[in-house]
């Protein structure tokens, strides 16, 4: 199979879909890789690295997406990238459909294969290739919020451990205790933080509580909960996931009025609709905005701002199911392997991923090998 690598243009975004080591594993299994011209630049991968793996290196996006059967990237493709993409050919990347409604429009239009990292689930419900970025997120919200708390850049003024014996620590929420979550909860802790994370799974904080230093507290996730939790709290970290559909809206435009101005929101889950009602998307060259004196920061590709190290991790995940298309074929791959199959989102045409179907209020077309063509 001919698999191409186009360069990531989302602003700031400097990860690779594929490693060197990566493009050596497929041209040892007879496939023949395209990267795009400096793609891996921004991760500290040169051209050269990948000619020594036996990849070929090409000009254009252009070039990639018209000699490429399976594309596959890091980020959703962005409107320039929209008209590149062939009936019949397999994207493979992180899509989040659930936030956009144009680019789950433009992949219909294209009739192509559409399969998504942030779907792809393992028989224990696990995301194997979503969890490497959600580990790297959670522990960047801490680092990023820790930042913007300080004076000169509109928060507080709080550093996150306080002062032992004279000033408490910060006080930390985090909602959803995930991957993200727990994470952020981690490092938060580790900087001192009074913690608290909050669930709807009772029984998830309950095993966190038996392992978890004893300066993070857990609680079930309630709306209630979370308005008392607000009026003292100085980050808040927005963990919540629905695989491949939108967040669940937990802070609202109104609760805003009973936090204190300086105060840091993250909304991780922005790349999927967001669980704050005022959080956007921004970008990592514009990462904050100031809305009612609270500081918003909404970046959606955050594992883009440590490349090396996102690269390699998600390659890591990426390249066992990558060779199972390859080898096999999209179609072959996914009836052979369940975990794979999840991954499908759309089909020549079709929304075979229910969650995206729902939010959209578009028609569910249930995949089942053979029957979509």
């Amino acid at each position: 199979m001919i698999i191409g690598v186009p360069k990531e243009i989302k602003n700031l975004e400097f990860r690779v879909a594929l490693s060197p080591i990566g493009a050596t594993e497929l041209v040892k299994n007879g496939h023949k890789v395209l990267i795009e011209k400096n793609a891996g630049i921004g991760s500290g991968f040169m051209d050269d690295d990948y000619i020594k793996s036996g990849a070929i290196i090409v000009g254009t996006p252009l070039e990639i997406y018209n000699q490429s059967e399976l594309i596959v990237k890091v980020k959703e493709p962005l409107k320039s990238e929209y008209p590149f993409i062939k009936e019949g050919q397999i994207i493979f990347a992180y899509l989040h459909l659930a936030s956009s409604l144009e680019l789950t429009e433009a992949l219909l239009e294209s009739k192509s294969i559409c399969i998504a990292y942030e779907t792809v689930q393992k028989t224990d419900k696990s995301l194997p290739l979503l969890i490497p970025m959600s580990e790297i997120a959670g522990k960047m919200a801490i680092q990023h919020g820790a930042k913007f708390l300080e004076k000169n850049n509109g928060g507080k003024g709080i550093l996150m451990g306080g002062v032992a014996g004279l000033v408490p620590p910060a006080q930390v929420l985090i909602l959803g205790a995930g991957i993200v979550g727990t994470n952020a909860a981690l490092i938060a802790a580790g900087m001192g933080a009074k913690v608290t994370i909050m669930d709807i799974n009772v029984s998830k904080l309950r095993q966190l509580n038996e392992w978890l230093p004893k300066n993070i507290s857990t609680m079930v996730s309630n709306e209630q909960n979370i308005l008392n939790a607000l009026k003292d709290v100085d980050l808040v970290v927005g963990a919540v996931l629905i695989a491949g559909g939108k967040a669940p809206l937990l802070i609202t435009r109104a609760m805003l009025t009973l936090i204190k101005k300086g105060t840091v929101l993250i909304d991780v889950a922005v790349d999927q609709g967001g669980c704050i009602e005022s959080c956007v998307p921004t970008s990592h060259e514009n990462p904050t905005y100031e809305l009612d004196g609270i500081i918003h920061y909404g970046v959606p590709n955050m594992p883009g701002a440590v490349p090396y190290t996102a690269t390699l991790a998600l390659t890591t995940c990426t390249l066992p199911y990558i060779l199972k298309i390859a080898n096999k074929g999209w179609e072959k791959a996914c009836d052979e392997h369940q975990e794979l199959a999840y991954g499908l989102n759309i089909i020549n045409g079709n929304i075979v991923y229910e969650p995206i179907a729902k939010t959209f209020g578009k028609k569910f077309q249930p995949w089942i090998a053979n029957t979509i063509q």
